[in-house]
């Protein structure tokens, strides 16, 4: 494979750089979450990071570990707008130039927003070009360091410290966490995620979950081995369309995982309307994947305790418009 898997330890280190730049984002209940699933429902509220979701964790974690030449030639990404705004955002405070290379339908918000944080934007078409390949080429042309979105120990490492921080808060609201849903693309996130709870409690089982016709990890748990998505095309939610789980995060996630779910955009939409009327929160399509899983029942837990990762909360307003309301619809 050529890359270390990263320890627990490496996440506690994580967190520990990242004090006083990351948020501390609250672990949420809803009653009528519990009320519905029969469950005891915590949600990770990654909507309330800085730059709005939890890729700024990972991002800072691996710029702050760049040497102080590598921080002068700076560093390029490619991301569809999460990872983009984390890269931008760290980059910002650290002082270290960024360039991010973005399709050009990413959802305007996300471009703007990484614009506004002062990285140069290079944007791409996503159904005829290559953004690994477009990214790699800038990064040789100005001896940049490449800062990828998921399959890197340090980046996963930061990520791990959303569940770090979740098993910490559940134990002090006396809560042990039983299962744990979590939105997957590159898998980047789910494997920090599984790293840290399974060394809290091992026996924890960890679901992940994605949109229908991108659900790459559910196959691939199936297979056996990686599986690839038939399209990469621009869905309703945007920021999970990698077509394949990354081979670092594969190498986590096909032992740490129990099992995953689909679904559809209308069962997203759904989950967007509950977390604003019952929790106050925005949530992305893509960072609201995990608690449609929940609410459409294809998760199944009476009486566990059941941990819910919202992992991001940047959604243009027309999508998100359009979510309100739907749950009374079906």
């Amino acid at each position: 494979m050529g890359m270390r898997v990263p320890t627990f330890a490496e996440v506690e280190a994580a967190a520990a750089r990242l004090l006083g730049a990351a948020v501390q984002t609250p672990l949420l209940r809803a009653p009528a979450l519990d009320a519905l699933t029969g469950c005891s429902v915590l949600l990770k509220a990654e909507p309330l990071q800085v730059t709005g979701s939890f890729k700024f964790r990972g991002a800072f974690n691996r710029l702050v570990q760049l040497s102080p030449t590598e921080r002068k030639r700076g560093v390029v990404a490619w991301s569809s707008g999460n990872h983009a705004q984390g890269v931008a955002a760290a980059a910002k405070m650290l002082g270290i130039p960024a360039c991010i290379v973005m399709p050009a339908d990413a959802p305007a918000l996300k471009l703007a927003n990484t614009r506004a944080l002062g990285a140069e934007v290079v944007t791409y078409d996503r159904a005829a070009q290559d953004r690994e390949a477009i990214t790699r080429r800038i990064a040789g042309e100005r001896q940049a360091t490449v800062v990828p979105s998921y399959d890197d120990p340090d980046i996963i490492a930061g990520q791990g410290t959303v569940g770090l921080e979740l098993m910490a808060q559940a134990r002090t609201m006396g809560l042990g966490v039983d299962d744990v849903l979590c939105p997957a693309s590159g898998g980047g996130l789910i494997a920090g995620v599984g790293l840290a709870v399974h060394a809290i409690n091992p026996t924890a089982r960890i679901f992940s979950a994605e949109p229908q016709g991108y659900d790459d990890h559910l196959r691939s748990l199936a297979a056996g081995s990686r599986a690839t998505n038939a399209s990469t095309a621009n869905a309703f939610c945007d920021a999970l369309l990698t077509p394949t789980p990354g081979e670092l995060t594969w190498e986590i996630n096909r032992t740490g995982l129990a099992g995953g779910y689909a679904v559809s955009d209308a069962e997203v939409r759904a989950a967007m309307d509950f977390a604003f009327r019952h929790l106050k929160v925005v949530v992305e399509p893509g960072g609201a994947v995990a608690l449609a899983a929940l609410l459409a029942k294809r998760h199944v837990a009476r009486g566990r305790t059941v941990a819910v990762v919202l992992s991001g909360g940047n959604v243009d307003s027309a999508p998100f418009k359009d979510a309100l309301g739907i749950a009374a619809e079906l």
